[in-house]
């Protein structure tokens, strides 16, 4: 196959300004298609969470509304990822089709499917930037091919010349007499609900530049479990709504803002290691420590659950299955609590936040699960969280346990996190399952 036209096929990048693969496609190709494949393997085959759904629409519905003001609109398919992208070059006379790359091993895996089945079609696939600040695999230290410690990683990260950002084109010109099939058609039947922070470019280009002038006390009041004192950029981020690159040029002027780009720093460091290691996904990034994990399924359901006795482990996960929100603070104390209190796979915790985060990454998720379990890239495999002690340190007045866990709403003041056995009664609200003392004194000695 040959053809003037462009392909641009969005995956987790919905946006216009700093876009790498879009800006190629529109300046090398007379006509471009910019499509949007649901794929089938994903939503047919795991549950997805309905707020991560609705975020996903509605980011699809301000990226067509972008494209539709510059000359455009979204063509949007469902159905076997890579058929559906070969039939869409097809149908648009496109001889290349651009992607942004990415690293977890399904994208990987279907990339690489895309290349092969378009070979066979005469048709190119070009692969580009967008998905991190600094691209996986462009910074290694001497003998390797990739970082495993994050400190040395930010160092060099933060000297790295980077690539310029790009703007958004003016124009975009879709080639005439395709059909642009319809959102609803494609995520109708999938059960979306409204997520608690709007999708979509332009609600995170304007949530970014609020939390801009926040950032003077971010360094000092980020674990805080008060609304407002994180950003909730990270469900724009994982998506593309908003560019990785742009986010850090935006507010890395800004007085205070290191220890925000810190935590950027922190996703593409978790990117890199992934790329270089993809069975880090579901592996032991470090196979040689002991970790002798105990099968305790009434312990994993009580913590799925929320109703662990622990009122700040139950907390984060009622917060995770009602809102698919949960602040990085909350989420350490929930898998600290799985693996070193209860002593269960991390593994187990990695698939449940999965199942249900608005900004669900595997690299993020599930390396981060990796060091709270000792199992990753943490230097300190014996590191735990004091569930009780962490609630009185990062929500002392107890209002985001009493928000999310309503039944301890009459219990005063900081005491909400270590209810006496009285208030527990009243509240129909469980026991501990488990002693935190004894569990450590069990996980000192197994580890010795």
């Amino acid at each position: 196959m040959t053809g003037r036209n462009g392909l641009l096929v969005f995956t987790r990048d919905l946006r216009l300004r700093d876009h790498p693969a879009l800006v190629a496609a529109v300046t090398g190709h007379e006509a471009v298609v910019p499509a949007f494949v649901v794929d089938e393997a994903i939503v047919g085959r795991l549950p997805v969470a309905p707020t991560r759904l609705g975020f996903l629409l509605e980011s699809l519905t301000d990226l067509d509304g972008s494209l539709r003001r510059r000359g455009g609109r979204l063509v949007v398919r469902r159905g076997d990822w890579v058929q559906e992208v070969l039939a869409l070059a097809a149908a648009g006379r496109a001889g290349t089709i651009h992607v942004t790359d990415d690293v977890s091993p399904y994208a990987r895996d279907r990339l690489a499917r895309l290349s092969a089945a378009a070979t066979g079609c005469g048709v190119a696939v070009e692969r580009h930037p967008g998905v991190a600040v600094v691209a996986p695999g462009a910074l290694a230290p001497a003998g390797s091919d990739h970082y495993r410690v994050f400190t040395p990683y930010w160092r060099r990260w933060t000297g790295t010349l980077r690539r310029p950002v790009l703007r958004a084109p003016r124009r975009i010109h879709v080639p005439g007499r395709l059909p642009a099939g319809r959102l609803a058609d494609a995520l109708g039947d999938l059960g979306a609900v409204a997520p608690p922070v709007r999708g979509g470019e332009t609600s995170g280009r304007r949530r970014l530049l609020r939390w801009r002038g926040r950032l003077p006390g971010y360094g000092a009041g980020r674990d805080a479990l008060v609304p407002g004192a994180t950003s909730s950029l990270s469900a724009a981020l994982h998506l593309g709504c908003l560019s990785p690159l742009e986010t850090v040029a935006t507010v890395e002027a800004v007085t205070g803002a290191d220890a925000f780009v810190r935590q950027l720093c922190w996703r593409d460091f978790f990117l890199q290691l992934l790329a270089a290691r993809p069975e880090a996904a579901w592996r032991d990034l470090r196979p040689g420590r002991r970790h002798p994990w105990v099968e305790d399924p009434r312990g994993l359901a009580a913590w799925k659950s929320g109703r662990t006795g622990y009122p700040l482990v139950d907390a984060a996960l009622r917060q995770l299955r009602n809102e698919g929100f949960v602040p990085n603070r909350a989420r350490m104390v929930a898998a600290s609590f799985l693996t070193r209190d209860l002593g269960i796979d991390w593994r187990h915790g990695a698939r449940h936040f999965l199942s249900l985060l608005v900004d669900g990454d595997v690299a993020s998720n599930n390396l981060s699960w990796q060091w709270v379990a000792g199992t990753g890239t943490d230097t300190d495999p014996r590191r735990s969280f004091n569930p009780t002690r962490q609630g009185h340190r990062f929500d002392p007045a107890g209002s985001y346990v009493r928000r999310h866990v309503p039944e301890l709403a009459a219990v005063p003041g900081a005491a909400v996190h270590d209810p006496s056995p009285r208030q527990r009664r009243a509240a129909r609200y469980p026991p501990p399952i488990v002693d935190h003392d004894e569990a450590m004194a069990r996980l000192l000695a197994r580890r010795g």
